[in-house]
């Protein structure tokens, strides 16, 4: 799962054995990667660490250079919606460890970067000593979230289960789904998607199936209740 290319025991970082000779940091803010930066510099003697501004950057920096052990990549990156920069990367580099780093912090968000295959979720509210050990639980191989994450498992559970129900429905029904979470009518939709009503229809049936409800309020509440505004 993890690159490693020589150099052995002079990369060991104590406690955790972990070794990081290679690390992207994705971040549209030059205050946040100076900061991870100098993190990760000080955390792991002798890593090399590459920047980028856009996923764009970062694409372009995977195909120049190789043996990457990591990827910090901000959830917020301009030219993407949320999670299909991860998605891409995921699915460009199968086995490259992606560490979603945001500065928001919520549940559904957090599963559902994890769901989707991120390595790890790091709140950029973090101190500087939980970075460094999320770092290196990501490296040795495990999946790090914040504990947070943990609180209200019945709610967590539900939660996961609708977001799940959600990636299930087709780019249109998302993007009608936001829609209607935005409280437009069948023919605003209409209008706005250059569709005809009938269309629109057939995909909010689609949406409410999908999402096991029987009304547009109660796929609007679900909606609500993990946050989906559209850049999920």
């Amino acid at each position: 799962m993890i690159h490693h290319h020589g150099q052995g025991a002079d990369m060991q970082v104590e406690d955790s054995g972990a070794m990081m000779e290679r690390v992207l940091i994705v971040d549209d803010h030059p205050l946040v990667r100076d900061g991870l930066r100098s993190v990760i510099a000080v955390s792991f003697d002798g890593c090399e660490i590459f920047e980028a501004a856009s996923l764009e950057e970062a694409l372009a920096t995977l195909e120049k250079q190789s043996n990457f052990d990591l990827v910090l990549l901000d959830l917020n990156i301009p030219d993407v919606k949320r999670l299909d920069g991860l998605k891409l990367l995921r699915s460009r580099h199968p086995i490259l460890p992606v560490v979603m780093v945001s500065g928001a912090f919520d549940r559904a968000i957090v599963r559902e970067a994890l769901g989707a295959g991120a390595a790890g979720f790091i709140p950029k509210s973090m101190k500087r000593s939980a970075i460094v050990d999320a770092l290196h639980r990501v490296v040795s191989g495990e999946i790090y979230m914040p504990d947070a994450i943990d609180e209200a498992p019945q709610e967590s559970a539900e939660e996961a289960d609708i977001l799940t129900r959600i990636a299930s429905l087709t780019p249109q029904q998302r993007i009608v789904l936001t829609h209607l979470v935005h409280g437009r009518l069948n023919k605003q939709i209409a209008h706005d998607l250059s569709v005809s009503m009938t269309t629109v229809k057939a995909h909010v049936s689609a949406i409410l199936q999908k999402l096991n409800v029987f009304s547009r309020t109660q796929a609007v509440i679900l909606a609500n209740r993990v946050h989906f505004d559209g850049d999920n």
